[in-house]
């Protein structure tokens, strides 16, 4: 069966992400949510750089942790993403999860549409418990989903991913600790053909107090899969972060609040990614990801 929704924090967002579900499936069915994301106009793959650090950047309005970011009303999120990619993000990962994070799936097609002309995609974060939510993010434009490892029983898991992927969608799949790493290393060594579409990251946070833990990242990151990108997530604001993560074995950093508080978000992400690239050195590039 595994582990799946330990803590109050991911059984609460859980229970909310399946009544989003079951109304979003009152108005609009399985099969017409699945006839519509195949519809969908191609998104920009996900393209790693050579230079083998990379970056995805996050729109987050709000945060339990760190309360409101950014006031929708307020701002023009289609400019900020779009900062976001000139500053150098590969990819663009956007909350749509509306009671605690103020997302919603609008933010993720706006969000797709401008950084389409650009070549770089959108992901769908939220806490993903149904393959219609796939269905949902590829129909609203998005190229990749981030798929938490503990929210769901095995097989269901499996099915999730599998549907993401075959839909095209990049898929990353997000770890807490050395029992939901185990769990990766199944899922990616399961899908030989398909791991190109995956990436294994480590979330930072303590589920149950949502503060960042230091030391975890470089505690565990050794016991990631090597097939596949690593991704360092959460507790990342500066270039010196952005260095230590890199030299750490990271290949890639998700960062939210620090680029949501930013005045300049360009020039942030610019410099992290010149940090980490910096530090990464002569370490070579997974072969064949994205190129």
């Amino acid at each position: 069966m595994g582990r799946f929704v330990t803590g109050d924090f991911l059984a609460t967002m859980a229970a909310s992400s399946r009544a989003r579900v079951a109304a979003a499936i009152e108005s609009c069915s399985r099969a017409e949510m699945e006839r519509r994301a195949l519809a969908a106009a191609s998104p920009p793959a996900l393209r790693l750089s050579p230079g083998g650090f990379d970056l995805i950047a996050e729109l987050k309005l709000r945060s339990p942790a760190a309360g409101v970011l950014r006031d929708a009303a307020h701002e023009d999120l289609g400019a900020r993403v779009t900062r976001y990619a000139e500053g150098g993000a590969a990819a663009v990962s956007i909350l749509t999860e509306p009671s605690r994070f103020d997302g919603a799936l609008e933010h993720l097609a706006g969000a797709a549409k401008a950084l389409a002309s650009r070549g770089v995609p959108a992901m769908r974060k939220d806490f993903l418990v149904d393959p219609y939510q796939a269905m949902e993010a590829r129909a609203a434009g998005a190229g990749g989903v981030l798929v938490i490892l503990r929210m769901l029983p095995r097989a269901a898991l499996s099915d999730l991913v599998d549907v993401a992927a075959q839909l095209g969608l990049f898929v990353l799949l997000e770890a807490f600790d050395d029992l939901d790493i185990a769990l990766a290393h199944e899922i990616v060594s399961a899908r030989p053909a398909a791991q190109r579409q995956l990436l294994v990251g480590v979330n930072s946070r303590d589920l149950a107090t949502l503060d960042v833990i230091p030391g975890r990242l470089e505690a565990v990151g050794r016991l990631l899969p090597l097939q596949v990108p690593r991704v360092a997530e959460s507790g990342l604001a500066s270039a010196d972060d952005a260095a230590r993560l890199a030299a750490a074995g990271y290949d890639v950093a998700l960062v939210g609040s620090a680029l949501m508080r930013a005045t300049d978000p360009r020039a942030l992400a610019t410099t992290m990614l010149a940090a980490g690239r910096g530090a990464l050195g002569a370490r070579a590039r997974l072969p064949g990801w994205c190129s």
